[in-house]
């Protein structure tokens, strides 16, 4: 089984997440290729979804990559939940980018809608250490903006 390790240094964040290649492969082969080095990505606390840290990945770390399909797909994620979310150019805010979000989910009555409506996404990993994700992600949204540094698990 493939897993990433997620850190943020200020929250203490510290959790492995198992990925999915059952029920989303194509997203999870997505999430391993982007990690085939370490990456560190700026990260908010979501201001729409809920319980969620969202890092969304910079244009340069995917190079406009090839549109995922939905696979395992919420509108609800769940505690725990790594949800990678899909939207194509020009629908978030009119930009020729296509949007790769990968969203950290730590607590009970989180959602995917936005401004522009309920977009789903793709449950591609699960964090086993749900209570310390939501300890760090509880800083985390405290202290605002941070970076997260994502790589695959030895």
């Amino acid at each position: 089984m493939r897993a990433i390790r997620i850190e943020e240094d200020g929250s203490r964040l510290s959790v492995t997440a198992t990925l999915d290649d059952d029920r989303a492969p194509a997203n999870a082969a997505f999430l391993w290729d982007l990690l085939a080095e370490p990456r560190a990505i700026a990260a908010i606390h979501a201001m729409w979804t809920g319980p969620e840290i969202s890092a969304p990945v910079p244009a340069a770390m995917h190079g406009g990559a090839a549109p995922l399909p939905l696979e395992q797909a919420t509108v609800m994620p769940q505690p725990g939940d790594i949800v990678l979310t899909y939207l194509p150019p020009r629908l978030w805010g009119g930009g020729p980018a296509p949007v790769f979000d990968i969203g950290l989910f730590y607590g009970p009555g989180a959602r995917l809608f936005f401004p522009i409506g309920w977009q789903p996404g793709s449950i591609v990993a699960r964090v086993g250490q749900v209570a310390e994700l939501a300890a760090a992600c509880a800083r985390i949204r405290a202290a605002g903006a941070c970076t997260l540094r994502f790589a695959r698990a030895a």
